[in-house]
């Protein structure tokens, strides 16, 4: 199964899918996603989210089969459960930190050590 050969009724839904909590931006700028992998979200993603959540009941078998890969039952065969799939991915995975300076976390004292002048004789 891909998206050309799904049923006509399948993931039908009403308005586009959009994350503003996770993707303010949008999707498509994220660089999360593929064009192909946007346009199925954006197309599907309403009644894939609620097939997920259990808030809709599957109508035929691609359904079915979409929420056994949610599950687990099941491996991600067609476009749109791979972007799913990645959709989900990114958005329960912990966001990761980039930094230049190292690992480590450095912490503010509050007996200001590192601020102290320093006393210089001069002669």
């Amino acid at each position: 199964m891909n998206t050309t050969n799904i049923s006509k009724d399948s993931f039908k839904a009403n308005r586009k899918f959009y994350d503003d909590r996770n993707y303010p931006r949008g999707l498509s700028r994220s660089g999360d996603f593929t064009l192909s992998e946007v346009q199925i979200l954006e197309t599907y993603g309403i009644a894939l989210q609620e097939l997920a959540n259990d808030k809709r009941s599957p109508i035929n078998e691609d359904e079915q089969r979409f929420i056994n890969v949610c599950k687990g039952v099941a491996s991600p065969e067609s476009k749109i459960e791979k972007a799913w799939l990645k959709y989900q991915n990114k958005v329960l995975s912990p966001k990761q930190f980039h930094t230049l300076f190292g690992r480590t976390k450095v912490e503010a004292n509050d007996d200001d050590t590192a601020t102290e002048s320093l006393d210089i004789e001069t002669d």
